[in-house]
């Protein structure tokens, strides 16, 4: 049972499936797939009909739809069979979908849950009680672009084991999974095990995927919040010291520095994976345009360019787990600065360079880190000009351009530009803090969890640790 504050994150591993599992793999995501374009083929059904009678239902909500896709699954339109006895007869069978119970059911329930969450995500983009650019009318899915994908949740009663376990069998590095079952893991599933041996954490649901010629199952999970030890100590709101501020750029890609002008860290070699892959990526792109359109070649060509993004991405996000984990580690008030990331990809100089330093994504796994651990981010206000203004004086210098890598002042202040950013970021948290307050509950999309060095397949289900419930996380900031 978990007790006190609970954090979601997820813990995803790559598995090892033999081909027959394989095979069970995808049937389900096919099956995912169907389930929804039948979801979405019955609302718009519903809505031609509609605009000659107004009194026809439209199924719009996650309930409606399950209730609809269930009910049709056994009707005659969904299957049937036609057999001739021997007087001639045609007898007509009705055997609704045949394939059904070859799946889990819970295969369907969530596609039809997806399907309504499209749907609602539509209507409030038109409402404009959604945020973000403006959200089209789902389509339907194909399986040719498609990724394969599908979703089971973790359900038991009481009595009986759950659906979704980790290390089940006396296999420490496997997942089983309900309608799949028993499915082996490359990765290290130690910390999972010790968190749902110990009563500290509980499995949600489960995501299965194929990305790159791999299948992998992301676990959602319901954490207790990390140990005392593991977390910052809480300041009262009278004590207006320790802030850092962090400076994000290109040639630094990170810059922290304190108040009294102190550089704190300085990271200056990021992999810089895409420009580093930036030749092979040609290569592989122009190897698959000169393929045939819907040939085997092209498929695989195109494979082989999937798996090369996938790495560079890989690259990326373990740069950025480790220089975010560092941080918030050290530091329990950071400074942040609102970047416009989104506004800056519209420089077609910079707009590489930008996309592969991953500001946005870095300023995320900071944000959720620091929650975890009980610190405290502050976001500068956007049009605050940290890189124009002396940190000693405050006079802004308005002439300042991106060549310019000293920040000169008339007072005589020289500093090194990123340097006197971060002294600034750090100077505007200490004016504009406020008392320090925890979230109820910190989220983490995806939690990439690796194997360690000399790790293997051990099977203690009861172990403990302090550092069982840090992860490495991976996520997205849009």
């Amino acid at each position: 049972m978990l007790l006190g504050v609970v954090r979601h994150t997820s813990f995803r591993f790559c598995l090892d499936p033999p081909v027959e599992q394989q095979v069970v793999l995808s049937r389900h995501a096919g099956a995912a797939r169907f389930a929804f374009n039948q979801c979405l083929g019955a609302v718009k059904l519903a809505l031609t009909a509609r605009q000659a009678d107004p009194a026809v239902s439209v199924p719009w909500s996650g309930f409606d739809l399950i209730n609809h896709f269930n009910r049709w699954k056994k009707t005659e339109d969904a299957g049937r069979v036609f057999t001739v006895n021997g007087a001639g007869t045609v007898v007509v069978a009705v055997t609704g979908l045949v394939w059904r119970g070859r799946v889990c059911q819970q295969v369907f329930e969530e596609a039809a849950l997806d399907c309504a969450r499209a749907l609602a995500a539509w209507s409030d983009s038109r409402r404009g009680t959604r945020k973000g650019r403006r959200v089209g009318f789902p389509r339907f899915k194909r399986k040719a672009t498609t990724g394969r994908s599908f979703r089971v949740r973790n359900k038991g009663s009481q009595g009986r084991r759950v659906s979704i376990r980790v290390g089940d069998n006396d296999c420490a590095r496997s997942v089983t999974l309900p309608g799949i079952g028993l499915v082996r893991v490359h990765d290290d599933t130690r910390r999972l095990r010790r968190m749902l041996g110990s009563g500290r954490a509980k499995i949600l649901f489960a995501t299965i995927s194929q990305r790159a010629g791999r299948w992998w199952v992301t676990v959602n999970v319901e954490a207790a919040e990390l140990p005392p030890q593991m977390c910052h100590r809480t300041h009262k709101a009278a004590d207006r010291g320790g802030w850092v501020g962090v400076d994000r750029g290109l040639s630094a890609f990170v810059v922290t520095a304190t108040v009294d002008g102190r550089e704190v860290d300085r990271i200056v070699d990021p992999p810089k994976a895409l420009v580093a892959g930036l030749g092979k990526q040609r290569r592989l792109a122009r190897s698959v345009s000169r393929k045939v359109k819907d040939s085997n070649n092209r498929r695989a060509a195109t494979a082989r360019l999937g798996r090369h993004h996938a790495r560079v991405r890989n690259i990326r996000q373990h740069f950025l787990h480790q220089v975010s984990t560092e941080l918030v580690k050290t530091h329990d008030r950071l400074v942040l600065e609102d970047l416009n990331v989104a506004g800056m990809l519209r420089n077609r100089c910079l707009a590489r360079a930008i996309s592969d330093a991953g500001w946005a994504e870095f300023a995320r796994m900071v944000i959720y880190k620091q929650t975890w651990r009980g610190g405290t981010v502050v976001v500068a206000d956007r049009w605050y000009p940290s890189s124009q203004l002396c940190s000693r004086c405050g006079t802004p210098n308005s002439t300042l351009t991106l060549t310019d890598r000293v920040f000169r002042c008339g007072c005589g202040h020289e500093l090194d530009r990123d340097r006197n950013a971060a002294v600034n970021l750090a100077a505007w948290g200490e004016q504009h803090h406020v008392s320090q307050v925890r979230e109820r509950e910190a989220r983490a999309p995806v939690t990439n969890v690796r194997r360690r060095e000399g790790t293997g397949p051990h099977i203690c289900v009861g172990e403990t640790g302090p550092d069982d419930a840090e992860t490495n996380a991976r996520a997205v900031l849009a």
